[in-house]
């Protein structure tokens, strides 16, 4: 497990450590360019050729739409365990993003006889990105689906890629079935991104696709920017743990296992000013590791080889500088007194207090979205929310006395700027009215 000093970290090291796995998606951009033209041109045939050559499945006969008939199967058919624990999760994920809602509309007298205000209107149409990769993904089809349903978008479409006989994962099907969506397409990939982007003979155009995808999924996003809203960015998983002496270097240990077991691109990093904490977490890994399924043990050594490990502070102070640096997908804090440090961070997608609260509940069911900016976007960006589904228009209303108190200064400034018909508008108006 790598170890950082981060007063001893040159230059180059420190920008190397904030890069993480940071992916030049422009290698694929050639390629992605090939599918964007080829789907625009052909349509639904492009989309089949490339579900064929790139996930090998064909849909000749199953087709590219999920029935409504597979969907309630999917449901019927999932165990109660599941289907209570998926009820549970997204009650949690209704009742947070139902406090996202703004007002409907508000106004404002602004000075007397200027009136201005906004109202927030749901986009009309959103294509929802499920990913499937390495595993069931009915988490992100809550996350997504649930803030789109409560902002009230007319038309919720999914494109999710199929399993080897076609077919779409029982309880992603059945998390949609939960949240209400019924339109879904069982494709995924850079031809399900450049699908929605124009629109074939089955699948709509959407104005908006939202969710997270691998490197060539990101990269039609990128070349697509423009004809359609691609949302945040969501890249390989990460998390910050930060502790202090005080924090139990066998809670510290498991937290750190729960990005890494992602996928070998992830990032996992505990950041503390305790050398005997990192020492223990050190001791501690390689015993947690042994308890994990082949696979995921693969995966975390690997991310603990690259891009996770531990980085040793001289203070907690310098702790929290790398912290906001970073800006974290989770900030996961184990001090002995986490609330009195949540003003001090500023960048991070999501912050989680305390010993009891794992990335593990709020990946799942504590209700905050998980669906988070990373490669430090949590600086300019936040997680998904129902304001990624809404927009706002402003609008005004003057009254002819307001009007006449500003027309000076509205001409003033039009002229100010060059703009003669601007001025003209105001002046003409003015006089027209006896103003």
């Amino acid at each position: 497990m790598k170890l950082y000093n981060l007063a001893a970290l040159t230059e180059q090291e420190y920008r190397n450590l904030l890069r993480r796995s940071e992916t030049d998606i422009t290698e694929h951009f050639p390629l992605a360019m090939e599918v964007i033209k080829r789907v625009r041109e052909e349509g639904d045939k492009a989309v089949l050729d490339y579900t064929l050559r790139f996930d090998g499945v064909s849909l000749e006969e199953k087709g590219l739409q999920v029935t409504e008939k597979e969907i309630e199967k999917a449901y019927e058919e999932l165990d109660n365990l599941t289907g209570d624990t998926l009820q549970y999760a997204a009650a949690n994920i209704r009742k947070f993003h139902q406090q996202q809602l703004p007002t409907e509309m508000w106004v404002k007298e602004i000075d007397d006889g200027l009136l201005a205000g906004e109202k927030v209107t749901p986009i009309s149409d959103v294509c929802l990105y499920v990913p499937r990769g390495k595993g069931s993904f009915p988490s992100v089809m809550l996350m997504l689906g649930i803030p789109a349903v409560i902002s009230g978008v007319p038309r919720i479409v999914v494109c999710t890629p199929p399993a080897e006989d076609g077919g779409i994962d029982t309880a992603t099907l059945a998390a949609a079935h939960i949240v209400g969506i019924r339109e879904i397409y069982r494709i995924g990939g850079m031809q399900a991104i450049a699908a929605v982007a124009f629109g074939t003979e089955t699948i709509p155009r959407c104005r908006k696709v939202i969710g997270p995808g691998n490197a060539y999924v990101n990269a039609a996003k990128r070349l697509l920017y423009g004809v359609l809203d691609v949302g945040l960015p969501a890249g390989p998983s990460e998390a910050i743990i930060l502790a202090d002496k005080l924090a139990d270097p066998h809670l510290v240990s498991l937290d750190l296992l729960i990005e890494a077991e992602h996928g070998p691109d992830s990032a996992s990093l505990l950041v503390t000013h305790s050398e005997e904490l990192a020492q223990k977490v050190t001791r501690l890994i390689p015993e947690l590791i042994q308890k994990l399924p082949l696979e995921k043990r693969r995966f975390v050594e690997k991310v603990f080889n690259n891009y996770g490990g531990i980085v040793l502070t001289a203070k907690l102070e310098e702790s929290i500088r790398f912290v906001n640096d970073y800006a974290p997908e989770h900030l996961e804090i184990l001090t002995s007194d986490p609330f009195s440090l949540l003003p001090r961070i500023k960048n991070a997608g999501e912050i989680l207090l305390g010993p009891f609260t794992p990335v593990t509940l709020c990946n799942f069911l504590l209700g905050p979205n998980a669906i988070l900016p990373t490669g430090s976007f949590a600086k300019t960006y936040s997680g998904v929310s129902v304001h990624d589904f809404l927009k706002r228009s402003s609008f005004g209303y003057v009254t002819p006395e307001g009007f006449a108190r500003v027309k000076k200064e509205a001409i003033h400034f039009a002229e100010v700027e060059g703009f003669w018909a601007h001025a003209m508008a105001v002046r003409e108006r003015a006089a027209l009215f006896s103003y």
